[in-house]
């Protein structure tokens, strides 16, 4: 899907009016500016170590306090402290599920044994073990692949239609009962029909949003974690069903609500990480950035819908392996050693809604 007379524009500089930044986009091919990606790697050397004294206690006290609030949600009389329990259950679920973004850019080995105990804890659980993640999410990021018909992660949701964009959000309220029965049903199933197995591993098997991707077969060493996460996915999946019709759905129907709600939330985040405007060609790492979307302080609720570092997203494609307690500083050195006005700044917006806005404004005219 093409939209020429909005690609071929070329970006505003910070100076111009606002709705003129609104309105326009710039062509893919973007020189890269080179002052900006030398800062950025020469600037933040010194804290791109992941740190287990942050990463272990952020990620384990997140799903304690999600599960806690889980059953609470569960177990209450009360309706409003139920509700109040869901709530806060979806959103520290919702920052535990999202260390599944670090496992995918963190060496092997820079923190022992993470891996197995969010996954252990986390993914399994919640049936979205980190193999669905791993393997795909690179290549969101490389270089030739990005914002092209082969990233799995890219939509040009700004050059769509205005209804994809509800659509988009509110399909997301199906992903727990489908990984369900995907899990329960759909990969034991695949063990003894082996077409099925080919096609839920192609289309099933990944968190991605181009309905064109196909994820192929894994190999390796990486074969080996699939299964073991596979195995026990489908375990803890048919354990559920089972004590759900011998002792009833009640709980079961309230945990997929609240992981439906934490499923939302990570989608309408997925709505404004990019701008989405780009129709397929290959991008220049800056047209990339620019193409992403930082929300730096002040803004104040940014950590809740956008946490374990996703508020700065476009940083993040520019330093891809920085880990996420460390871009809040990253950002605040790049910021001062560029200034106002530099290209690193115009990647900054104030908030969730501004986002929202510009998105469904692109969208209108697109259409």
């Amino acid at each position: 899907m093409t939209a020429p007379n909005v690609i071929d524009q070329p970006r505003p500089s910070p100076q111009q009016e606002p709705a003129a930044r609104t309105a326009s986009t710039w062509h893919s091919q973007i020189p890269d500016d080179k002052a900006m990606l030398r800062a950025a790697a020469e600037l933040t050397r010194d804290i791109a170590t992941a740190r287990a004294a942050i990463y272990w206690p952020d990620m384990l006290g997140s799903a304690a306090l999600g599960y806690a609030a889980l059953a609470g949600a569960i177990l209450l009389d009360s309706p409003l402290a139920a509700l109040a329990c869901g709530l806060l259950a979806s959103l520290a679920l919702y920052r535990a599920l999202l260390f599944i973004h670090e496992l995918t850019h963190i060496h092997k080995d820079a923190l022992p044994g993470f891996r197995f105990v969010w996954n252990l804890l986390v993914g399994i659980p919640l049936l979205i073990p980190s193999f669905m993640y791993e393997g795909v999410h690179t290549q969101h990021h490389a270089r030739t692949r990005y914002g092209t018909i082969e990233d799995p992660e890219y939509m040009p949701l700004a050059l769509m239609k205005p209804w994809s964009l509800p659509v988009f959000a509110l399909t997301a309220i199906l992903l727990p009962p489908a990984l369900l029965v995907r899990s329960a049903l759909l990969v034991p199933l695949g063990v003894i029909i082996p077409p099925v197995r080919k096609l839920v591993w192609e289309r099933a098997s990944s968190l991605s949003i181009n309905p064109q991707y196909r994820r192929r077969k894994p190999e390796g060493a990486f074969a080996r974690m699939v299964f073991w996460q596979e195995l026990g996915a489908s375990i803890w999946a048919i354990a559920l069903v089972a004590a759900s019709i011998a002792y009833g759905w009640r709980p079961l129907i309230i945990a997929l609500c609240v992981v439906s709600l934490t499923a939302f939330l990570n989608q309408v985040r997925t709505l404004v990480a990019h701008l989405w405007e780009n129709d397929g060609e290959a991008m220049t790492v800056t047209a990339q950035y620019l193409d992403s979307v930082n929300v730096p302080p002040p803004a104040l609720l940014s950590p809740l819908w956008a946490p374990v570092g996703l508020r700065f997203h476009a940083l993040h494609h520019l330093l891809p392996s920085m880990p996420y307690h460390s871009l809040g500083e990253c950002h605040r050195r790049i910021s001062a050693h560029l200034g106002a006005g530099s290209t690193y700044e115009q990647a900054s917006y104030k908030g969730l809604m501004p986002l929202l806005t510009r998105l469904a404004r692109s969208t209108m005219r697109a259409g």
